[in-house]
């Protein structure tokens, strides 16, 4: 049979390179269909552990993975850099930026979150979030720029004022982000300065509930918090940021508001669904919950529409416990399994169970030797944590390089206590992610 009478095979059409999408790619390797896989960057970007790169652990490379790399002995895949801006369930198609329509028979769409800021958009100049590498690099020349500036101050108040960080949110990111900007600060640049000392820095992490890591269970927050501040971070809980303007953050106590004069802030509280995620409830009548992610039905499918599927942080799965399943990479991964099993059980005219997700627990660093982590048959709290956090992020990371990299850069760090990476770069509007930074493309 030659090529103009052989069957086209069903197409399937992924957005989103994160840990979704990619890996729902990955594992139709062998199915027998067509794969298109769009996302606006050529990279994948492990995520969890950015804030490494916004605190000088590591660079951008060493997290990031050019897709068209890690995807290149997969056959039957094509990799289109472009930014879709809308659907058409009717047609099947997905509309892009600059590109033609592209026709599905399988539309799976993995987008992700971004920051959101409670209807206070205007604070994202003033305190940047961390979602992407503009985001990291923006929050590493604001944190190391501003013992630059203190070691120039001669006012103390004005010197005092560069040296108060406040995180904002004491979710996983913002414990991370406190306990790295604490070590900074109290050994990785404690000899560095002649008029400042670093370790009279202030690190301060506001939390609108009582305690850091809500999820997390109650005896596991509470070792966090006493890891934290055995660093120096200052925990302040049952506080709602009412303002934040460049000299100073005003937080809601009790009835009572507080200021405090600040001039880094950083973003670590809340989420809200990409653009596509309204798209997709406009265009299928598909539900949407507040952050404007896309409800799901058990299947990971959307609405009425059996062949359009949502994964990973963009989907509110919330068909197994009392709540939505986390934003997590596990979740996201184990959706991809699931997803491309139901598209080769569809191919085979098989039914296929609903997705249910196999949680095999949750861990958080706080600083060198100290993580929590919860397995739900066991917990684990110190150096044994920090050992399993350690192995679980190399373990994850998707290229082999990648993994000798933050290995060897972590083995260094943990012996000098350093932060190689410290680098102060201009850097592109954390709200421009259309760029991709000359910082992340190795020679």
């Amino acid at each position: 049979m030659n090529a103009s009478t052989s069957p086209r095979r069903p197409h399937v059409v992924i957005v989103g390179g994160g840990f979704a999408g990619l890996y729902t790619a990955k594992n139709l390797r062998r199915s027998p269909v067509d794969i298109t896989l769009i996302d606006k960057r050529n990279f994948h970007l492990f995520q969890p552990l950015l804030y490494q790169v916004a605190t000088g652990s590591l660079s951008p490379a060493d997290i990031a993975s050019p897709l068209r790399g890690v995807l290149k002995g997969q056959k039957n895949i094509r990799v289109l850099m472009d930014k879709a801006i809308d659907i058409d369930p009717d047609k099947q198609k997905v509309v892009l930026k600059d590109h033609a329509p592209i026709p599905y028979d399988w539309l799976v769409v993995a987008t992700g979150v971004s920051h959101h800021y409670f209807g206070n958009d205007h604070w994202a100049a003033l305190a940047p979030g961390l979602k992407t590498i503009e985001d990291a690099l923006t929050m590493r020349q604001r944190i190391f720029a501003a013992f630059e500036a203190a070691e120039k101050e001669s006012n103390p108040e004005k010197q005092q004022a560069w040296l108060t960080f406040v995180i904002v949110g004491a979710g996983p990111t913002g414990v991370e982000l406190a306990g790295a900007i604490a070590e900074i600060a109290h050994s990785s640049l404690k000899d560095n300065f002649h008029r400042i000392d670093t370790r009279q820095a202030k690190i301060l992490l506001i939390e609108g509930v009582d305690r850091v890591l809500p999820p997390y269970k109650p005896q596991l927050s509470a070792r966090a918090q006493r890891d934290l501040e055995d660093l120096g971070v200052t925990v302040l809980t049952e506080r709602m940021v009412t303002d934040i303007n460049p000299e100073q953050v005003t937080v809601h106590n009790n009835g009572q508001s507080e200021t405090i004069v600040a001039k880094t802030v950083l973003w670590a509280a809340g989420v809200r669904a990409s653009g596509l995620g309204k798209i997709i409830g406009d265009r299928t009548g598909a539900e949407l919950d507040r952050a404007c992610r896309v409800v799901v039905n058990p299947d990971l499918s959307v609405a009425s529409f059996d062949n359009i599927f949502v994964l990973g942080d963009l989907a509110n799965y919330s068909h197994q416990g009392d709540g939505p399943l986390p934003g997590v990479a596990p979740v996201a991964m184990q959706e991809a399994a699931y997803l491309a099993k139901l598209i080769g059980d569809r191919l085979q005219h098989r039914e296929t169970a609903p997705f249910r997700y196999l949680d095999y627990g949750s861990l958080a660093v706080i600083g060198q030797n100290k993580a929590v982590v919860d397995l739900g048959f066991a917990q684990f709290t110190g150096l044994v944590a920090w050992m399993i956090w350690v192995w679980a992020h190399v373990y994850y990371l998707i290229e082999f390089d990648n993994k000798l990299i933050v290995m060897l850069q972590w083995g260094w760090n943990y012996f000098t206590r350093g932060r190689g990476a410290r680098l102060i770069t201009d850097t592109p509007n954390p709200q421009n992610t259309s760029t991709v930074p000359k910082e992340l493309v190795r020679p």
